[in-house]
């Protein structure tokens, strides 16, 4: 499997962490939580996190603190089909192809729920062939672009398509909760609205840089499951994120590289460019400890979390774009997410 095209959007609306903490203040919400919550929300909006700004599908701060089931409903329904078909647009462009050349979309989000999927609105939008083959992956949370990605490698694999367009889009600010748990406030202070999108073929794009997708592990570990997660509260998704994130995520992350360069042969050495999913500042930290990075080995994904938050499954399209842009060096690279499971995923590519 070669990436043809990469392509990523976000919502217009850009707001930094100072923004969003005075609008928070002067919320009616500020007066609802206590004072240990007032903190929190200080110190993660006024110290260094990692994120200076996100994008969110808001025309004013001031509509994020309207959190009701049917708001939030309408919200995921306004931006998600828009952002997936806008990142999918870049995407086929990058990879010189007509949508009609298509022949199976795979949609992943976490953030709302369509029926039918975003898939049938990304088809309409980009007019793809009516027989188009047409998945909805739910419930990997952060994690999604690599499933996603597996899942348009065995297709590609079967012979049954030769181009597959893979997206990823999150409206974090279609699913906002507020209340005194910290992991639900820091949560809300490290989202953002966002898509990613990749054309995935089984022949590379004449004359353009080979991007091939060589090998992949998966790791799902039932039992850590409510270290990470959504659950339903009042007919809203309230994000859970406890302290044990960041160690989970290097563990895990660690032990899906060990096994495919084991298997190919390799050593961390051999990795050229690090694509990885960012949690958050913490969780970028821990991985470099753990895999014996410096923090230069992850700066594609440090600028994207420094401008645009956490945009969960969508995240690594970014980094992906930004790593191809920047030239990183031929080689392979690791391609890697974590989420809720606790699950963590990997893939080697292969870039000349």
């Amino acid at each position: 499997m070669y990436f043809r095209g990469v392509g990523t959007a976000t919502p217009a609306a850009r707001y930094t962490k100072a923004e969003c903490l005075a609008a928070f203040q002067a919320s009616d919400w500020y007066g609802r939580l206590d004072a240990r919550s007032h903190l929190i929300a200080r110190t993660v909006l006024q110290r260094d996190n990692g994120i200076e700004a996100r994008r969110l599908a808001l025309d004013t701060l001031d509509e994020v603190f309207a959190i009701d089931p049917d708001t939030l409903a309408r919200r995921f329904l306004a931006h998600a089909p828009t952002l997936a078909t806008r990142a999918a647009t870049s995407a086929l462009a990058e990879a010189a192809l007509d949508a009609s050349e298509i022949d199976a979309v795979i949609v992943s989000t976490c953030t709302g729920y369509l029926c039918p999927g975003l898939s049938g609105y990304v088809i309409e939008r980009l007019g793809l062939r009516r027989d188009v083959q047409a998945f909805d992956l739910v419930g990997h949370g952060c994690a999604a672009a690599l499933p996603n990605l597996d899942l348009a490698s065995t297709l590609l694999s079967s012979r049954r398509c030769g181009h597959v367009l893979s997206a990823c889009v999150e409206v974090s600010s279609a699913a906002m909760y507020l209340d005194d748990d910290p992991g639900v406030l820091i949560s809300a202070c490290l989202f953002g609205d966002g898509a990613g999108a990749a054309v995935v073929s089984l022949e590379p794009q004449p004359a353009a840089r080979r991007i091939e997708w060589l090998d992949s592990e998966s790791l799902i570990v039932p039992s850590e499951r409510d270290r990470l997660m959504f659950e339903q509260r009042g007919g809203l998704l309230r994000n859970i994120l406890t302290r044990a994130v960041p160690g989970l995520a290097a563990d895990y992350a660690s032990r899906v590289l060990l096994t495919v360069l084991a298997r190919r042969g390799l050593t961390t050495a051999d990795v050229s460019a690090w694509i990885m999913h960012a949690g958050g500042r913490d969780v970028l930290q821990a991985l470099e400890r753990r895999l014996d990075l410096d923090a230069t080995d992850l700066r594609y994904s440090a600028a994207m979390l420094r401008e645009y938050g956490n945009l969960s499954s969508a995240f690594v399209y970014f980094v992906l774009e930004a790593a191809i842009a920047d030239a990183a060096p031929d080689g392979h690279w690791w391609l890697s997410s974590f989420g809720a499971g606790f699950s963590c995923h990997g893939a080697m590519l292969r870039v000349q």
